[in-house]
This record gives structure tokens, sequence and C-alpha cells, in this order.
């Protein structure tokens, strides 16, 4: 058997699962596992079948088999490879907590995917990377430099044959060029005192105002800043005997868990776009 996962959306409306499973069956497909939801407010369908097949069958093949079904529908679909692991390239700039947690991830199995490469603006991460067996690429960037070194990270992108990128608290505002050109696959990690705490040391910031919870998101990269389709969110509750370095490391982790959460689920083919929001399937 070989396992494949398809997800869709569409307008919600009766006849969706069973046309899906009635599809399935004449390809003597077995449903291992399914979820949907009807969204009352969109109107939108959502499903994520994981099926299995007696034989490998490329997915070009799938998709032109399936095109009849989802155009009457007019659902937008994909077709996975189940067992093909999602290539990423990891962006970061001097915080390596979120960097360091993937890639012990990855390494380790725990996350369904493989690294790339590395990619910084400044090169204090090399030696981690090397020790990973990774290809790391220093990429200064300036305000002159900025649209060269985009077209560098794009190259890789492709050269890579890249399927997510992600940035593990790499501190560059990324052009509205690049936003399009990733959209949809690039997921960013932020604190979750944005728009609060805007700039440099945001926990020295949370400290300074007393705050008593403390967080971080996980969002879809988009040309409006840090306001891309969330993922994932977490918090931590916090008191008064704790200072800015206690929130820095209690917020370190935070952000670590919430962006391999996001990443996970992303290269599991879990998430779909629902307009400015994301469903979820855990």
């Amino acid at each position: 058997m070989h396992d494949y996962i398809l997800t869709l959306s569409c307008p919600d409306r009766m006849g969706i699962v069973h046309t899906v499973s009635s599809w399935l069956l004449t390809l003597h497909g077995n449903i291992v596992h399914a979820q949907q939801f009807g969204d009352p407010d969109s109107q939108q369908f959502f499903l994520r079948v994981h099926f299995a097949l007696p034989a490998a069958t490329p997915i070009e093949t799938l998709q032109q088999d399936f095109s009849g079904a989802a155009e009457r529908f007019n659902m937008q679909f994909q077709i996975h490879d189940a067992r093909r692991k999602a290539r990423l390239l990891v962006l970061v700039s001097r915080q390596g907590h979120c960097l360091n947690d993937l890639l012990f991830r990855v390494q380790s199995g725990q996350m369904p995917a493989e690294i790339a490469g590395v990619v910084s603006n400044h090169p204090d991460f090399q030696a981690l990377a090397q020790a990973h067996g990774l290809p790391f690429h220093h990429l200064p960037v300036s305000a002159d430099t900025r649209a060269a070194q985009e077209r560098q990270i794009l190259d890789l992108v492709d050269r890579e044959r890249v399927d997510l990128v992600v940035l593990a608290r790499y501190m560059q505002i990324l052009s509205s060029d690049l936003c399009g050109a990733l959209e949809g696959r690039a997921i960013n990690i932020h604190h979750s005192f944005l728009p609060s705490f805007k700039g440099a040391r945001p926990y020295y910031q949370a400290h300074a105002r007393g705050v008593k919870i403390i967080g971080a998101t996980a969002h879809y990269v988009t040309q409006d800043l840090d306001e891309g389709p969330i993922i994932e969110q977490d918090i931590e509750r916090v008191d008064h005997a704790m200072g800015p370095q206690d929130l820095t490391r209690i917020g370190s982790d935070i952000e670590s868990v919430v962006l391999s959460r996001a990443v996970r689920w992303h290269v599991e083919h879990r998430i779909l776009r629902n307009g400015r929001r994301t469903v979820v399937f855990r």
C-alpha cells in the first residue's frame, strides 16, 4: 500500500464527502484517516483525507483523475505523497533557539522533513549548521543590497527544491516581492506582544509594563507585516518576581515549541487557508 493525502476546500454543499469517497472506491483506495470542517461564517467546506492505494501512482495521474469532481464542486485541492519529506530552508539571525530546536527535531526523526540549508545575515550559526552536516549560506544584507540578497534566497529556494521557508527569528523585514514569491510557503515566529511591544528587547518592554502573560505566534508570511494567517499560539503565565532574563528564557521556549508545531502541521498538510484565517486539522 502507498499513502497519499488529499486536502481540499470549496463552497459548502451536499455530496462532497460522498464524491471523494466514491472516487477513492474506484481506485480501490482505503481511507486511513479523514477530518472535515464546514465554516458557517465563510460557507466553505474543508477536508483532509489520508488514504492508501494498492500501488504507487504518480501524483499528476491522481490530480488529473480527480479534476472532474473538483471542477463540479469548484474545489481548490492538492494531493501529496504522504511518504515524501518536505524540504525546509531555515532563515535565522542572531537568536538561535528556534533553529537549534528545529535541527534537533529533524535530525532525531521527530519532524517529517529535511533541511536543505540554513541562511543567515550573520555568521554566528555557521558552526552549528555544519555540525549537523547542513550547508550554511551567509548572506549579509543592508538597505543597498536587500534586493540582491533576496534574489539569492529565491535562487536557493528554486535550486534546492524548497517546500517551506522557515523564519526562525530572522530579524529582517522581507520585501513585498519576496513575500509574494513565497506566498503560502513561508512561516514566521514572533512574540505575541506585537503590536504592543514592537522593536528591540520586547521582553524588557514587557517586564517594564508588568505583564502577566507572555507568548508566541506562528503565522504565514504575507505582505502585511506580522498580520498573516495565524497557525498556532501559546502562552505562559509570569509574575512580578521574574526579571527580563526570566521572561526571555520562557519566551524562547514558547517560540521554539510554537514554531515547531506550525512547521509540523504544514509539512503534514494539516493547514488550509480560510481567508485571513486557517483551518488546522490536528
